[in-house]
């Protein structure tokens, strides 16, 4: 296999979460172009059309199925859905998110859970039902954050403490999983990339963050889909149990 060779994911089946919009797309889209067939999830269905255009237009197959991963049995239900049309499941991107900026002394008991249900359990179940029937080889990457790993100067405390989470449930699978079963276990902490989450910052935060940035921009989300593209594939087959930041360099900062 030659080194360009690595990085292809050709006939190899992904399962993508959080699919309807933003880093989910560009995930989706990735790694169809890498040659992966590509089974998208979300609860938004109706968005996830304009998705599976992007992975046929890349000449690859593509299944959508509606889901909410705070629900084990849905997260069960796409796995199931995915092995019926495709007989396997390579590679697992957990991207499934949502964002509050909630004072601590104001959140209330059901938001913060309602955060960590969708960011945490959420990618358990997933990771859960894909363990199961992923074979040597495969792949997870969770989509965690840099506020895992710093503050952002928000008051996010559910959403850090998730993704913190994340990234400890990150080793532990890998840890279980790689020698036993040959599964890889990593996720990826992006900075600053244009979502729906960035989309609710106060005025003038973004251009603030940037300080922080030596990179001085927002990350392009093609720059994080060739980062997934390259943990699922041979190309990262030494690499597991790791969280990767992808923040222009935030974190050093």
């Amino acid at each position: 296999m030659t080194t360009p060779d690595m990085f292809r994911l050709d006939d190899k089946v992904a399962i993508v979460t959080g699919a309807s919009s933003g880093l989910g797309v560009a995930f989706a889209r990735g790694l169809a172009e890498a040659g992966a067939d590509v089974v998208l999830g979300a609860r938004r269905a109706d968005r996830l059309e304009e998705t599976a255009r992007l992975v046929r237009d890349a000449g690859r197959r593509v299944l959508t199925v509606q889901t909410d991963v705070a629900d084990p049995d849905q997260c069960q239900a796409l796995v199931d859905a995915a092995m019926a049309e495709f007989g396997h499941v390579d590679v697992l991107v957990n991207n499934a998110g949502v964002g509050t900026a909630v004072p601590a002394t104001r959140e209330t008991p059901e938001e913060f859970r309602s955060v960590i249900d969708v960011n945490l359990n959420g990618c358990y179940w997933m990771a859960q039902a894909c363990g199961r029937v992923m074979q040597p080889g495969s792949s997870i990457i969770n989509v965690s954050s840099v506020l895992g790993l710093t503050t952002g100067g928000l008051p996010q405390a559910a959403y850090s403490a998730s993704k913190a989470g994340l990234n400890g449930l990150t080793r532990d699978l890998a840890q279980q999983w790689t020698e036993r079963k040959g599964i890889r276990v990593n996720s990826i902490a992006p900075g600053f990339f244009t979502s729906e989450m960035t989309d609710t910052y106060p005025d003038g935060y973004l251009d603030r963050a940037m300080q922080r940035v030596p990179a001085r921009r927002k990350g392009d989300p093609a720059e994080l889909a060739a980062t997934v593209v390259f943990l699922a594939s041979p190309a990262a087959g030494y690499i597991t149990g790791q969280t990767l930041p992808v923040d222009g360099g935030m974190t050093i900062a």
